[in-house]
């Protein structure tokens, strides 16, 4: 468990670093990517000047949970979802890593208009609304239709049993004439 999450650590310490990202409004070192997203986006945050701690948390009206931010050398990281029913605007965010305490700002954008066709179809949640069903699947309808052995199966099964007799029979004559 520890090697995963400094593998995702790593991973979105990498993705903060490489993409372009919008410092919040106090430049206290909060970097939100992508700078400016719709609902229902996923969203990278960066946190730097948490030297005391490894772990922290960020809270907004805007997340879809509590943001676990974890990393080193005073930069945390983290990911969340940005609710998919907001409206734009302006939203706080609050940081606390130790006894440091930051807030900034993310600025949700409406989300880019579809065509009329693609208006027409329904568009899928942002996350699962119902547990899969697993299972056997089709598996049970098809076993129950399908019919038992045949004469097939019960004269191979009777040729099989012969074998197996015939082979414990001379194993067991083998064995007297080695006694005697």
């Amino acid at each position: 468990m520890g090697s995963l999450r400094l593998t995702l650590c790593a991973g979105l310490l990498g993705v903060a670093f490489l993409t372009p990202a919008a410092h919040a409004a106090d430049g206290g070192g909060v970097a939100v990517t992508p700078s400016s997203p719709a609902p229902g986006t996923d969203v990278a945050l960066r946190v730097s000047g948490c030297a005391s701690s490894r772990t922290g948390t960020a809270v907004s009206a805007a997340f879809v949970a509590e943001v676990r931010l974890a990393g080193a050398d005073g930069t945390l990281v983290g990911e969340t979802r940005v609710r998919t029913e907001l409206k734009a605007g302006s939203y706080d965010v609050q940081i606390s890593c130790g006894d440091v305490s930051r807030s900034g700002a993310l600025t949700v954008v409406e989300a880019p208009a579809q065509s009329s066709e693609a208006s027409a179809q329904p568009t899928p949640y942002a996350s699962p609304v119902a547990p899969v069903h697993a299972g056997g699947g089709g598996t049970a309808r098809h076993l129950a239709s399908a019919a038992g052995p045949g004469t097939a199966h019960a004269v191979t099964g009777l040729v099989l049993a012969g074998v197996a007799a015939t082979a414990v029979a001379l194993r067991r004559s083998r064995r007297g004439r080695g006694n005697d």
